[in-house]
């Protein structure tokens, strides 16, 4: 069974290939509409994928984080987390 990381890996990679394939229907001049169910299958690995980035953060870096005591890096991790979660959201 692959890891979380392969599994991100895989989704970034799918959604290289599906951008290529964007670019040739483009080139193609394809239907609007298939080239914009595509696009939107890019958007929704992508998404996926930086869902699971943010679990791994969360179960790694920011778990270690609040294992300590220093206070200010807590507080770094915190508003990293909330920077990440605004852009995802523009």
């Amino acid at each position: 069974m692959p890891t979380q990381k392969e599994k991100t890996i895989i989704n970034f990679k799918k959604a290289q290939s599906l951008i290529l394939k964007i670019i040739k229907m483009m080139d193609d001049d394809k239907y609007c509409i298939d080239i914009m169910q595509q696009n939107l299958a890019v958007v929704g690995l992508l998404k996926s994928a930086h869902q699971m980035l943010m679990e791994n953060h969360l179960n790694t870096c920011f778990k270690k984080a609040f294992e300590t005591r220093n206070e200010k890096k807590k507080k770094e991790m915190i508003n990293e987390i909330l920077r990440v979660s605004k852009l995802i959201n523009k």
